[in-house]
């Protein structure tokens, strides 16, 4: 069985050595000085030798004491680490942080958090940049940046955040104007609402089991926000190429409805860009923290 009682006597014996005074090492501890004197003389007995040899006008450590001290200090180190994260998670939480995500993910999930964020820590300021634009955030002013790509960002301080599905989604109305939709290659006719682009035309794929299909399509209605994609999808002007999670809502209300829902499309992550690691505040942390529950709570809603 571990030795958990000898914990805080190594505590003790660490800091004492470092001191080299019975008296100072309590004082830093907020221990009498016989407390220490106790500790020492108990851990002694416990690894069977002598770890300090006390006289009256100094102390000096034994060979046994400079190898034992070794582990002491890790034992020592372990409890101000601990110290400092407990004054850290309780303190409170001051200054701005930067921050940029996407229009419509930041309205979403990013824009709730930072409300309940900002409710808990009064003394916060958050400055919110909404935009789809991308920047270096090495050379930019933002704390973070929230991120879309399909690949890892070159950055070296990010966290995944979570996975975007794509597909077709239409209002129910539109659909029933149309023949039977039953495979990719019934698409190229439709109208399409689509997010804005270099050219009018784009090319859906499609992955079902090995399987792999590219249809071209023409949009009649682009944007570069999808909440106006969705809009449009509700008016029945066609079927709009969309994230699963800005169409969630409308599909909820019978609103929207998952064209060919068997087969897959694209897929996107999520990435949390930090400035610096080492710039990484109570703030930042607690606001991430935040964020990555209700991303999770988000998709085991859906999953059920």
């Amino acid at each position: 069985m571990e030795k958990i009682d000898n914990l805080i006597p190594m505590a003790v014996f660490a800091r004492v050595v470092e001191t080299l005074s019975f008296t100072e090492a309590a004082k830093s501890l907020g221990m009498s000085k016989s407390s220490v004197s106790r500790d020492i003389a108990l851990l002694e007995q416990r690894v069977g030798g002598m770890l300090l040899k006390r006289t009256t006008r100094k102390i000096a450590i034994t060979e046994l004491g400079l190898s034992y001290y070794q582990h002491c200090f890790k034992i020592l180190n372990e409890l101000r680490s601990s110290e400092l994260f407990i004054k850290e998670y309780y303190q409170e939480t001051t200054g701005t942080i930067a921050l940029l995500a996407p229009v419509t993910f930041g309205t979403q999930y990013v824009v709730p958090v930072l409300n309940s964020f900002l409710e808990k820590n009064i003394h916060a300021t958050i400055d919110l940049d909404l935009s789809d634009k991308e920047v270096d955030i090495k050379e930019s002013a933002y704390d973070l940046v929230i991120s879309v790509s399909q690949d890892p960002p070159l950055h070296e301080h990010t966290q995944f955040l979570c996975s975007i599905q794509w597909g077709l989604f239409a209002a129910p109305g539109y659909l029933e104007t149309l023949k039977p939709l039953l495979s990719p290659k019934d698409l190229p006719t439709r109208d399409y609402i689509l997010l804005r682009g270099v050219a009018r035309s784009i090319s859906l794929p499609f992955r079902k089991e090995k399987q792999k299909i590219s249809i071209s399509v023409q949009s009649r209605f682009r944007s570069n926000n999808s909440i106006a994609l969705v809009q449009m999808a509700l008016s029945g002007r066609g079927i709009a190429y969309l994230p699963t999670y800005v169409a969630r809502e409308s599909i909820a209300a019978g609103k929207l409805v998952r064209v060919l829902p068997g087969w897959v499309m694209d897929e996107y992550k999520i990435w949390l860009l930090f400035k610096n690691k080492d710039r990484v505040t109570s703030g930042i942390k607690r606001f991430s923290d935040e964020l990555q529950q209700r991303i999770a709570a988000a998709e085991s809603k859906e999953s059920h």
